[in-house]
C-alpha cells in the first residue's frame, strides 16, 4: 500500500534565525542611538581635553596669545632641574606632597578601621553613631575649611582650650596655620578628618560581609577580641584596605582645594603641594607664559599616580 505524501510547506523553523537577527540588529541600532551622545560628549570633553592638555606640556602659551611657542621638552626640564625660578618651588611641593602621601594614608587606616570595629561591635544607636561620623563627608567643603580656619586661629578655639586645660606652652601665637612647623600637619590632620568616613563605612560594609562562624570558631578556640581582631578580621580586609590606600594617595597626590583654600601654600611655600602649584601655574600667573608648566606638572602627575597604581594592584595581587 502506497504511503500518502504529505506536501511540506515553508517552515517557520528556517524564518526564526532570520527574524531574530533583524530584531538584533534593530536593537543594537537603537543601542548606538541611546550611547551616541554620551560618546560624543566624552571625545570632546575627555579625548580632545588629553590629547590638547598633552600637546600644550610641550609648548608655552599664556592663554591669551593667538599662538603657542613649540619648546620640546624645555617645560619638563625647566620644572624638574633647569629653571631657578620654578624647579625649587616644585622641588619643595614635591617633598611637601611626599609627606602627605605617607601621613594621609597610614592616619587614614589607622583611625578609621578601630572606628568601623567599634561601631559593628555596637548594640545601640548604631545608625545615630554612623550618620554622625559620616558628617563631614556630606559638609559642603567650603564652609568646613573656613570653620577649620576660624578654629586655628590665634585667638580660636584650640589655643583656648589647650591654655584652659594647662598646656598653654603647646599654644601656637600665630595660629596652627601661620606656623611653619604646624601648618603640614595641621592640614594633614584636616585631610584625614575628611577622608576617614568613607573609609570607614568601607570598612565596616567588610566587617558585615564577614562570616560569623570564621569568629565564633576563633572564639571557641579561646581568642580575645583583639586576636579576633588582628587574625581573623584584619587579613581578611586587605583588599578593602587596598583600595583605601589607594584612594588616599591619589588624593594626596591630586587634591589641593584644603591647600588652596586654608593655606593657598603658605606661610613660605611651607603646604605647597603639587597640585596647588600646578594650579597656580595655570590660573595665578597673570600673563605670564605658564600654561605649558601647568600642563606638564600635571602629566608627571599622572604617570606618578598611574605608577602607583599599579604598585598598589601588584601588591595586592602578591597579598591576596
Amino acid at each position: 500500500m502506497a504511503v500518502p505524501t504529505i506536501a511540506k510547506g515553508p517552515s517557520p523553523i528556517r524564518r526564526a534565525p532570520r527574524a531574530r537577527k533583524r530584531y538584533r540588529r534593530a536593537d543594537v541600532a537603537w543601542g548606538y542611538g541611546f550611547v551616541a551622545p554620551a560618546i560624543a560628549l566624552f571625545g570632546l570633553m575627555g579625548v580632545y581635553t588629553i590629547v590638547y592638555g598633552l600637546s600644550l606640556s610641550f609648548a608655552t602659551w599664556n592663554g591669551f596669545t593667538p599662538n603657542w611657542r613649540w619648546v620640546g621638552l624645555k617645560n619638563y626640564s625647566d620644572l624638574l632641574w633647569n629653571d631657578p625660578k620654578y624647579a625649587p618651588i616644585v622641588h619643595q611641593a614635591a617633598l611637601n606632597t611626599m609627606w602627605v602621601m605617607i601621613a594621609v594614608p597610614v592616619l587614614t587606616v589607622l583611625v578609621a578601621f578601630p572606628l568601623a570595629v567599634l561601631l559593628n561591635s555596637v548594640r545601640r544607636l548604631k545608625t545615630v553613631l554612623r550618620s554622625v561620623y559620616f558628617l563631614p563627608q556630606v559638609t559642603s567643603g567650603i564652609a568646613v575649611y573656613f570653620a577649620w580656619m576660624y578654629v586655628l586661629q590665634p585667638d580660636g578655639a584650640v589655643n583656648l582650650m589647650l591654655g584652659s586645660v594647662g598646656l598653654g606652652s603647646l599654644q601656637q601665637p600665630q595660629g596652627w596655620l601661620g606656623n611653619t612647623a604646624t601648618a603640614l600637619p595641621t592640614l594633614i590632620v584636616i585631610t584625614v578628618w575628611s577622608g576617614v568616613p568613607v573609609s570607614m563605612l568601607l570598612y565596616l560594609a567588610g566587617l558585615q560581609a564577614v562570616d560569623p562562624t570564621l569568629v565564633e570558631a576563633a572564639r571557641v578556640d579561646g581568642a580575645s577580641s583583639w586576636h579576633i581582631t588582628r587574625h581573623v578580621m584584619w587579613p581578611l580586609l586587605r583588599p578593602i584596605t587596598a583600595i583605601i590606600v589607594l584612594l588616599a594617595l591619589r588624593d594626596s597626590l591630586q587634591g589641593f582645594q584644603t591647600f588652596l583654600i586654608m593655606t593657598n601654600g603658605g606661610p613660605g611655600n611651607h603646604t605647597n603641594v603639587l597640585g596647588l602649584e600646578a594650579y597656580k601655574l595655570a590660573f595665578l600667573s597673570q600673563l605670564d607664559p605658564t600654561l605649558g608648566l601647568s600642563s606638564a606638572l600635571g602629566w608627571m602627575l599622572f604617570v606618578a599616580a598611574v605608577i602607583l597604581a599599579a604598585i598598589n594592584l601588584r601588591v595586592m595581587r602578591r597579598a591576596t
